[in-house]
């Protein structure tokens, strides 16, 4: 069972998508904002961090950038997830060291096709 590291500060899109995750068999770490999300990154190493990019503390940018920068967990994939869908935020995602970009609110197989990809590659 694949562990992922949700970053998210919005409690109800936290309890959603964790839920949904858990019933496709993804064991679900919860972070609640930026620093905490990179902590947790490097003590739990999780196959795949889900990150928003508007959290307190440090933006998603900063923690996207800050993981990447870190040889310890920059293998680890992330998926930026952003309510934010104008034509470059997907490429200032991919700019900061995100693996791949989704947007909010999340079309649910779309992103496990996503995570799914992803953690093939890894």
């Amino acid at each position: 069972m694949a562990t992922l590291l949700l970053v998210e500060d919005n409690e109800m899109n936290r309890d959603m998508l964790s839920r949904r995750l858990q019933r496709r068999g993804y064991q679900v770490e919860l972070a609640v904002d930026g620093q905490q999300g990179v902590d947790m990154c490097r003590d739990l190493r999780p196959d795949l961090v889900l990150l928003d990019m508007s959290l307190p503390v440090k933006d998603g940018w900063q923690v996207a950038r800050e993981l990447k920068g870190d040889d310890s967990v920059a293998g680890i994939p992330v998926v930026a997830l952003t309510a934010h869908a104008m034509a470059d935020d997907r490429q200032r995602a991919i700019q900061a060291g995100c693996d791949d970009y989704d947007t909010k609110p999340v079309d649910l197989p779309r992103l496990l096709e996503k995570i799914e990809r992803l953690l093939d590659k890894a």
